[in-house]
């Protein structure tokens, strides 16, 4: 049952820094703007995160950082996607997505071979 384990560990702000890559005022600041994150506390004020809300903290940075989305804008997307259930095939709409991984590949293979 390592599954599950796995899923009732609880990380402290320092470990969810690292992993994220971001300093603590910014998951501090994030958990006032997305109310998804609402991290436990420990005896002593600790902010403990769960896997889940981990995996938040990198959909929030993704959104932010690497997508370009305002605040406003990852708030609203996050709400939409954590409401919509998961496609149970490839829409059509990722078939552009695929495409494109496959030319990079092609183009990293390319470089490799250069």
């Amino acid at each position: 049952m390592a599954g599950a384990a796995e899923e009732e560990k609880l990380y402290k702000i320092g470990e969810v820094c690292k992993l994220a890559e971001l300093q603590p005022y910014v998951l501090r600041y994030w958990e006032t703007e997305f109310p998804q994150l609402a991290p436990g506390k420990s005896g002593g004020g600790q902010r403990l995160y769960t896997r889940g809300e981990v995996d938040i903290i990198l959909r929030i940075k993704e959104l932010l950082y690497q997508e370009g989305f305002t605040i406003a804008g990852a708030k609203k997307k996050l709400e939409t996607e954590m409401t919509e259930p998961e496609p149970s095939q490839p829409s059509a709409t990722s078939r552009p997505d695929l495409a494109q991984v496959k030319k990079e590949l092609r183009a990293i293979l390319q470089m490799l071979a250069d």
